[in-house]
């Protein structure tokens, strides 16, 4: 998993509006601490003199004075603000299910820091420095999974995320769960009493939506990258022929993805002492699909990715709370920044390539363990069939992860419900949309874990001829945690640690750099 249980020393500094995805992986992986660039300092000050304004006058501004949503046209009282805006935050609470893992908990925090930075929210600088002495401490909020219909902002988890900053609900410190008093306590922090808007503007946002599918698309594009490398596998495993991932083909179609596909995968096999066996004489004139069409199906996930990356990329980077201040125009104005329909999108086309890398792996899987079309490896891998059922079942789990993935890739973005008296009449879905990637990700693991093993087994068969030196390598790798399979031993931790290696990127890192394929 990734490391972020505890605040990691190092320290990256952000400057909200140019924030890489990169940089997001970085700190989704390895737990960083982060602080916006002092460039941002100014505007974040502008904003909030500018609802400090609007709160002390008498014309009702949305969110500043008011109440809220259906709610909007009662008038609250100026020495009401705080409590409106803690009542609101506490109100808000509703959130079930189970708690999201730290790392994407610390990805949240780093993407309101970053809408909060574009100098539009009208937090005061006080706020912006606690979210990120939370994240330098190790002090991140207890949020529930579920509650979230994506519009109006992700009102229900941000506001356990907002809760803990007051002091109020629960969150971890340095990797354990007390009241979130106690864990600002022991990291040396104070809560905060919350000014005009700032409740709204730390609940109002897309940002959970977002972290969920950033954490999704960074497990998508590694998996991606995996599949390369055991198609590859898979390839030489069966005796196929690399014509069709000829250069010439490719560019003659375009496609950046599928271009990258068919030039990783010869350059994975090049110099296979199989693949050279049978370049003449062989009386097979075409492979299936599976084989064939690897570039023209996985580099069309790799350019999904990449566009949903692009989404994704600017989202991170927005102003999506509401209202928002526009210190240039000197107006505090309502809008619909906070529907996120971008991410919905995005995630549902992160889910499409998930499930498309996992049905071609898995056809893959049933290619190599039969008998009549593996060309002439042993019935589902076993040095002795009958006796042994080798990965006879183990291509029939590829085979039930691959359909559950089918149907959790139904679009989520065309779902809507109205919420909140018809005030919120159309949503999104985002949330829920981009959570189920964790688990779309973790069977897609599975899926290559399986091909993994069946394709080393295969090319194993091939002995004495061998595969090229980067699939060695693979080999070698995946041999030291999982040996050979000979006589049938209980299969499920086999199948764990290969999905482990899917998941870790330990595979990929057996390979020289230059071979690895730069799908992001």
């Amino acid at each position: 998993m990734p490391a972020s249980l505890e605040a990691n020393l190092s320290e990256l500094i952000l400057t909200p509006g140019e924030t890489t995805l990169a940089q997001l992986e970085r700190v989704w992986r390895e737990g960083l601490a982060v602080r916006l660039h002092e460039s941002a300092h100014p505007g974040i000050a502008a904003s909030a003199a500018r609802i400090a304004a609007a709160a002390a006058g008498s014309e009702p501004v949305y969110g500043v004075n008011t109440g809220f949503g259906k709610l909007a046209s009662i008038k609250i009282a100026p020495e009401d603000t705080a409590t409106l805006q803690r009542n609101l935050i506490l109100s808000h609470c509703c959130g079930v299910g189970e708690p999201v893992e730290p790392e994407t908990v610390r990805l949240i925090l780093v993407l309101k820091l970053l809408s909060l930075g574009r100098g539009a929210s009208g937090v005061r600088p006080e706020v912006v420095a606690l979210l990120e002495a939370m994240l330098a401490k190790g002090v991140l909020p207890v949020i529930p999974s579920q509650g979230s219909v994506g519009a109006s902002g992700d009102l229900a988890p941000l506001a356990h995320m907002a809760a803990a900053m007051l002091g109020e609900g629960r969150a971890s410190y340095r990797g354990q769960e007390m009241p979130s008093a106690e864990a600002l306590a022991a990291a040396g922090l104070a809560p905060v009493t919350l000014a005009a808007k700032e409740g709204l503007a730390l609940i109002n946002g897309t940002q959970v939506s977002t972290a969920f599918a950033l954490a999704g698309l960074f497990e998508a594009l590694r998996a991606a990258s995996n599949a390369l490398v055991t198609s590859a596998l898979s390839t030489d495993a069966i005796m196929g022929s690399t014509a069709p991932f000829l250069d010439e083909i490719h560019t003659l179609r375009g496609h950046h993805g599928q271009i990258l596909a068919a030039r990783t995968i010869r350059a994975l096999m090049a110099g296979s002492e199989i693949r050279e066996s049978h370049r003449e004489g062989d009386t097979r004139v075409q492979d299936p699909y599976c084989i064939r069409c690897q570039p023209q199906v996985t580099g069309a996930c790799i350019d999904l990715l990449r566009q949903a990356a692009g989404t994704l990329e600017i989202e991170a980077n927005a102003a999506t709370d509401n209202p928002l201040v526009l210190t240039s125009e000197d107006r505090i104005v309502s809008g619909g920044n906070f529907h996120a329909e971008p991410v919905a999108f995005a995630a549902d086309q992160i889910a499409l390539a998930i499930a498309e890398i996992g049905a071609i792996a898995q056809r893959r899987v049933a290619l190599m363990v039969d008998p009549a079309l593996n060309h002439c490896l042993p019935a589902f891998l076993t040095p002795a069939p009958g006796l042994n059922s080798g990965l006879m079942i183990a291509e029939v789990t590829s085979a039930a992860l691959m359909s559950e993935n089918k149907h959790l890739a139904t679009p989520c973005s065309t779902d809507s419900t109205p919420t909140s008296a018809n005030q919120e009449d159309h949503v999104s879905m985002a949330a829920h949309g981009a959570r189920r990637l964790r688990r779309m990700n973790a069977n897609l693991a599975h899926i290559l874990g399986i091909e993994a093993l069946c394709a080393c087994a295969g090319v194993e068969f091939r002995a004495p001829l061998q595969t090229s030196a980067p699939l060695q390598a693979v080999i070698a790798r995946l041999r030291a945690d999982i040996p050979a399979l000979g006589q049938d031993r209980y299969m499920a931790p086999d199948l764990a640690a290969a999905a482990g290696l899917i998941h870790s990127g330990a595979l990929l890192a057996a390979l020289p750099a230059q071979l690895l394929p730069e799908v992001a």
